[in-house]
């Protein structure tokens, strides 16, 4: 496939049709286990001397489809689905820090990524430093010798205003720091290898799947981050791995490409935890792949008249959105989001938390579930749900107020999605 064209290889890369049965819907392979050729076929798998199906658990035909479309729409060289976002998540930062080492992090996450990263990983010896993306340099001043990545969400809820991508790449690569994005909020909006990522990120449950039917995630190697001029910096890819017979991964993979981070990946932390993607999954995950250029112009198209719609209602007293920010984050929304604002509003209403829960409470077409992206219209409140876990310091460094409403605008006709918010809003002002 010589298409550059998202909307082309959404539905043409990584296959064209079943070489068996000349089927030209990607099959279902619900299998656990592949049959090995000989004894030497299969030592040249397991020593990575080719690559093919060993287990399912690693690898998977239908899977490995699905991680070639999305390498391929995203510009990347090479993907790993996984079985979550979080799995995405925590994956993308394991695979290179170790206990004693830390990463920066923007404070800007989903609830859930922070805390990840604030316990979970904390328990497990690797520190993340959280620092706010209005000023690039902070992640500069946070970093040490023992700092193996940069971590940010392209377009993070709540508070909607793009990442300076360029910028914190820019000086990751001063450093020898690889920018790690997760774009889950942000799909052919943004592409952030442009921008000098060099690991990004899915929710495949969200807007890729947009349908509310699957979980997964997927990580995907831009392929242009030069781990082995950095061997100090980063130990993971330039010392021998004692988990893969001592393989020195910036060393061992030259001749499949330069994939070296998202090879370690699989066949260490994919291996060992399991994390796998089912194969249904990730059909479903194709399908949606193949609608999700147009899904993601009508679903910025509806938030745009949804977010100029709430501006003008007395009882919201702000409005969250990428064409209504103002300073910094109107610069930013100019440059990142040039093609669409995505499918995300946020807003407060002046009668605070309690306000808030009773426009959810009476919200009719609108469903009140904690997901983004579907092909439905959602909305939710953050405070009491996605970012509960979090301490009342930690939700306000992330933009959660308590009367803040989240919306995921889907695809209804917009008459019908601005009618159930009026009779919502006017619910919550009685």
């Amino acid at each position: 496939m010589t298409s550059r064209h998202p909307e082309t290889l959404a539905l043409h890369a990584g296959w064209r049709r079943d070489s068996a049965t000349t089927s030209v819907a990607v099959p279902i392979y619900q299998t656990s286990s592949y049959q090995f050729d000989s004894t030497e076929h299969a030592a040249n798998l397991f020593g990575l001397k080719e690559l093919g199906n060993i287990y399912t658990r690693i690898m998977n035909p239908t899977t490995d489809v699905l991680e070639k479309r999305l390498a391929a729409v995203e510009g990347g060289v090479a993907a790993l689905a996984l079985s979550s976002g979080q799995a995405a998540s925590a994956f993308s930062v394991q695979n290179l820090a170790r206990a004693g080492d830390n990463v920066v992090s923007s404070t800007d996450l989903y609830g859930g990524t922070w805390n990840l990263f604030a316990n979970t990983l904390k328990d497990q010896g690797i520190e993340v430093r959280f620092v706010d993306p209005q000023d690039p340099e902070a992640f500069a001043r946070a970093t040490d010798d023992r700092t193996r990545a940069y971590y940010a969400e392209t377009l993070p809820n709540p508070k909607l205003i793009p990442f300076p991508i360029a910028e914190v790449a820019a000086i990751g690569r001063r450093f020898g720091i690889p920018l790690i994005m997760d774009n889950t909020a942000a799909p052919l909006l943004v592409r952030p290898f442009e921008h000098g990522a060099a690991v990004v990120m899915y929710s495949t449950t969200k807007y890729i799947g947009g349908h509310g039917t699957s979980i997964g995630g997927v990580v995907i190697d831009g392929g242009n981050f030069d781990w082995e001029a950095h061997p100090q910096r980063q130990p993971a890819l330039n010392t021998p791995d004692p988990s893969y017979h001592g393989a020195v991964w910036s060393q061992a993979v030259k001749p499949l490409g330069p994939i070296a981070y998202i090879l370690k990946m699989r066949v260490t932390l994919l291996r060992d935890l399991g994390a796998a993607m089912s194969p249904f999954n990730a059909f479903l995950f194709l399908q949606g792949l193949e609608t999700l250029p147009l899904r993601m112009r009508e679903h910025s198209r509806n938030a745009s008249a949804v977010a100029n719609f709430l501006a003008n209602r007395k009882d919201v007293t702000r409005v969250i959105h990428p064409e209504h920010h103002t300073g910094l984050g109107a610069e930013r929304s100019a440059k990142y989001l040039p093609h669409g604002q995505g499918g995300l509003v946020g807003f407060e209403l002046a009668g605070g938390a309690e306000a808030g829960r009773t426009f959810i409470d009476a919200l009719k077409l609108f469903y009140h579930v904690a997901n983004i992206g579907d092909a439905r219209s959602l909305a939710i409140h953050p405070a009491s749900t996605t970012h509960s876990q979090l301490t009342d310091s930690e939700q306000i460094a992330t933009g959660v107020t308590p009367g803040y409403v989240r919306l995921s605008i889907g695809l209804e006709h917009i008459d019908d999605i601005l009618s159930d918010l009026a009779q919502a809003l006017d619910a919550a002002k009685a």
